[in-house]
């Protein structure tokens, strides 16, 4: 059977499964003959066919009882949470949910076999169990029960497409793929990671780390005259201030004040405040490249910083109340932190070793 699958290019289960599928049983024996195989494939494609959710009750309530049950308390009392309409789309940002056990239907079709070793009805790809969600006449899954997954669409998107999103002004040559090895490695200092740390009424503060010595700077990004009682101009610049050209100039700004060698790379995620990076690469030298979408751990110092700016920044507080002096203390208090990853020296330290260092003569490497 593995030499069939090895000339095949095919698994030997896959094999197995054909002739244990397809076998004829006339001779009173189980024999592969292809006739016979291609016999049951025509059967099994016939359409229409009737959808396992449909033609099975039992297998069905175990199903929604899964995907949809009530939330109980250890003793077993019912706990309904809020109550949410269906509206046919999905949930908007920071609003309520639907309560419910919420399994997801890979883990009910994995667990069927555990709570039903020996009855083969009972048995469900979780492929079907979508497929009867978001396909019309495809089983006997209400529609609404979409919101109990985890994401809560309405619609499927299809995972071709959630790997091909991207900006349309990121292209293939500044992807992380693309950084330069010795960023990896951290021993060659100049290299950042940036971020927008976002508050209430869409206010926003930026902040840079540079991944050898863990360096913070925080931009500061005041909103522009007329926000909140213009009318937003389409195409226009972003008053809420932290759009692509106030980012632009931002940073600009404030990287600009460092010295080449501590200027090489940054590294960004795919929000449309980067728009304007090849004009921020002309001003700053500095090469720029952007994480893959919904990535975050490839900026993963720039991600921890901005968890330890969250005690000064809480997330639902207004950021724009905070000063261009107030974002430079903060910032000057987490730079004079002692970090384990330094041996326990700080951030402001790191630095000013380096600085020294290349004033000297010396070679820039981490301290």
């Amino acid at each position: 059977m593995r030499e069939i699958a090895s000339q095949l290019d095919r698994s030997p289960s896959t094999i197995s499964r054909e002739l244990r599928r397809n076998a004829a049983t006339r001779s009173g024996r189980l024999e592969y003959r292809a006739s016979t195989a291609q016999w049951h494939a025509d059967r099994r494609a016939k359409r229409p066919k009737v959808a396992k959710l449909a033609a099975n009750d039992a297998l069905r309530d175990y199903v929604q009882e899964r995907l949809a049950g009530m939330v109980t308390t250890p003793d077993g009392m019912a706990i309904r949470g809020p109550a949410v309409p269906w509206v046919g789309r999905r949930h908007g940002r920071r609003k309520e949910r639907r309560w419910a056990t919420s399994w997801s239907p890979e883990q009910i079709s994995n667990r069927l076999r555990v709570d039903f070793p020996y009855d083969e009805s009972m048995r469900i790809s979780h492929e079907a169990i979508y497929q009867a969600l978001y396909v019309q006449g495809r089983g006997a899954l209400r529609r609404e029960l979409t919101a109990c997954l985890r994401t809560g669409r309405a619609l499927r998107v299809p995972r071709a497409r959630t790997r091909t999103r991207g900006r349309k002004f990121v292209s293939p040559e500044i992807m992380i793929s693309e950084r330069p090895a010795e960023v990896e490695d951290r021993a060659v200092p100049g290299h950042w990671e940036g971020d927008l740390i976002l508050g209430l009424n869409s206010s926003a503060i930026g902040t840079l780390v540079e991944r050898t010595t863990r360096f913070t700077m925080l931009l500061y990004l005041p909103r522009l005259e007329g926000h909140g009682n213009t009318p937003r101009t389409k195409n226009g610049p972003a008053l809420a201030g932290h759009g692509a050209q106030a980012v632009r100039d931002a940073i600009a700004m404030t990287i600009g004040q460092l010295p080449e060698h501590l200027r090489r790379t940054l590294t960004w995620d795919q929000g449309a405040e980067m728009s304007q990076h090849a004009q921020l690469r002309i001003a700053s030298g500095i090469a720029i490249y952007f994480c893959d979408p919904h990535s975050p751990w490839q900026r993963g110092s720039n991600e921890n910083t901005n968890g330890l700016l969250r005690q000064y920044f809480p997330k639902g507080t207004d950021l724009s109340r905070h000063s261009a002096g107030e974002l430079a203390a903060v910032a000057a208090t987490l730079n004079s932190r002692p970090r384990k990853t330094l041996g326990w020296g700080t951030p402001a330290e790191a630095l000013d070793l380096l600085l020294r260092s290349v004033q000297a003569g010396g070679v820039a490497t981490t301290p």
